[in-house]
């Protein structure tokens, strides 16, 4: 009797035991999960601010030498006082090839698309400080047989890019090794260094408010009425939806990379891009009716390709 006494004891100390462990490996997954999950947070919120903090230096030149023009509808770029502080553009740049392409990649889409749009942007403005006072246009930096747009002048997530491949190749996705964004609102982020092109914005792009940002530049070119407007049953367009039309059209079916967080611009054809814009282009509703039935003239209107100097 006194055996199975001491026996049933020590079973029920070693269940005791037993149950305690499981109860510490159980509170431990839990820590773990917890830990995971905060690490995860906390790995966001660092990507968050390392991207914020990469194009600081970029707002800051923008919001203090893009000047805004026609009661908003445009801007100007005050090259001459950039140029005098071009070490601050230079360090920018600097920062952006700092980043490698192992990096980029583990970045959401709208911190990615957002870095190119900006490296488009600095390296253009870049570009034209290289001869700016003696040229009229960005243009004038290529020749019969050369074109700005093809040189190489943007060391990028490993390479020496040209603004063509930031733009065809990396945005846009126009070549068999690179997908895209799916975004045609980038054509209005995109600037050219001339007063055809959608306003150089006064501030860098962050993939945290990009959608509103791009939708905020879409609505500002189509408002401007001497670049685009419709006149009783004809559009007249920016040469811009001329020369890039496949962008606006069958996105749905195209096979590129969207980002989350993007507006639906799955549009079909243009009239059905333009139609979410209506309210910008203060289409009637005749004019709405036109479009929705696909039956409005389009004319292009001639692109003004002098500098976006300030005046």
């Amino acid at each position: 009797m006194t055996k199975r006494l001491a026996m049933t004891n020590v079973l029920a100390v070693s269940k005791l035991g037993a149950i305690r462990k499981l109860g510490r490996l159980a509170t431990s997954s839990v820590m773990l999960l917890a830990a995971s999950a905060s690490f995860s947070v906390t790995s966001g919120e660092a990507v968050l601010e390392e991207n914020n903090t990469l194009h600081e230096p970029f707002s800051a030149l923008l919001s203090e030498y893009v000047k805004t023009i026609d009661n908003g509808a445009s801007t100007q770029l005050d090259y001459k006082g950039l140029k005098q502080n071009s070490n601050r553009l230079n360090q920018y740049l600097n920062g952006l090839a700092k980043v490698e392409k192992s990096t980029f990649d583990r970045w959401d889409k709208a911190d990615q698309l957002a870095f190119l749009i900006n490296a488009y942007n600095a390296y253009t403005i870049d570009l034209i400080l290289t001869e700016y006072p003696e040229i009229d246009s960005i243009r004038d930096l290529g020749g019969f047989f050369s074109s700005p747009w093809k040189k190489e002048v943007a060391p990028l997530l490993g390479k020496t890019l040209t603004l063509d491949e930031i733009e065809h190749e990396l945005i846009r996705g126009q070549s068999q090794n690179t997908k895209g964004y799916n975004e045609p609102r980038i054509h209005f982020a995109v600037n050219c260094a001339s007063i055809g092109c959608p306003a150089l914005r006064e501030e860098a792009y962050v993939g945290e408010k990009l959608d509103s940002q791009l939708d905020a530049q879409t609505q500002r070119f189509l408002a401007d009425t001497s670049r685009n407007r419709m006149d009783g049953n004809t559009l007249k367009l920016s040469k811009i939806f001329d020369w890039y039309g496949e962008d606006f059209e069958n996105n749905a079916g195209r096979e590129s990379e969207s980002w989350q967080g993007a507006k639906n611009v799955n549009t079909e054809n243009l009239s059905q891009f333009l139609l979410l814009y209506k309210d910008a282009l203060n289409l009637s509703e005749p004019q709405v009716l036109t479009l929705e039935q696909e039956k409005a003239e389009i004319e292009f209107l001639d692109y003004d390709w002098a500098l976006n100097d300030t005046q």
